[in-house]
């Protein structure tokens, strides 16, 4: 069994992103339909959520739905829809108890209603917890994003709010969705797919890069300790010598 490792070994580890890859693979290779697979992929959010709470981190960004997710069949997306409904529905309890933090990030106005209102909902009720904080990137794009802070700062320009030289790259991010939090230190990606897929392409700027061969449905705290340790023995520079 592997040591759990202590809050000091990983308190310069602040913020993991993890991009969940693998769902459906891991149905094709049983025989199962890929919504078994999205569905132990959710299961599987539980876990990892209260092994990085436990472990020290203190923010947790998961790649749950990107905007180009929405081109999957009607079907996929429906069943992804559902199984959503269903976290933001039954997850509160345990959230709270576990002093964990949800935000959202995302083109939410792309979401149903209802599921909107779910989100709202589990923002506010969790928005005093300290321990951890979970983003959750949904119908998220980070081209997006980014497009959509250019058009803020146009916004605040024309009006006379900000001069052009005024802008710079921390204002720039403060456009960003996730301005209330600090950018990844590490990203993840299971399945062994070696690209980042339109996420957070501005944030991880500097983030180190952890690429799993594991499935996303078999990622385990196993897994995560390895990759935080391997984490700890990398030498983050930041350009310098």
């Amino acid at each position: 069994m592997r040591t759990v490792l202590s809050n000091k070994e990983t308190q310069k580890l602040q913020h993991i992103a993890i991009i969940m890859d693998g769902n459906g693979r891991w149905a094709a290779k049983r025989g199962m339909p890929r919504s078994l697979g999205h569905k132990k992929g959710a299961e599987r959010v539980k876990e990892v959520v209260q092994a990085a709470g436990e472990l020290g981190v203190k923010y947790l960004t998961l790649f749950a739905f990107s905007t180009e997710n929405w081109q999957r069949s009607p079907d996929e997306v429906n069943d992804l829809m559902d199984l959503l409904r269903q976290y933001l529905k039954s997850e509160i309890t345990e959230l709270q108890e576990n002093g964990v933090r949800i935000m959202f990030i995302g083109e939410r106005e792309m979401l149903p209603a209802d599921i909107r209102a779910l989100m709202k909902q589990l923002e506010v009720e969790t928005q005093n917890n300290k321990k951890l904080t979970v983003c959750i990137a949904l119908s998220y794009g980070s081209r997006q994003e980014i497009v959509h802070a250019a058009r803020k700062l146009a916004t605040l320009a024309k009006r006379g709010d900000i001069k052009p030289d005024e802008i710079d790259t921390k204002v720039f991010a403060d456009m960003l969705y996730t301005q209330e939090i600090p950018d990844p230190d590490l990203v993840i990606r299971t399945s062994g797919e070696q690209r980042l897929s339109n996420y957070l392409l501005w944030q991880i700027a500097y983030a180190e890069l952890y690429f799993s061969e594991v499935l996303w449905p078999d990622f385990d705290r196993a897994e995560l300790e390895k990759i935080i340790e391997n984490y700890n023995k990398r030498e983050r520079r930041y350009g310098k010598a």
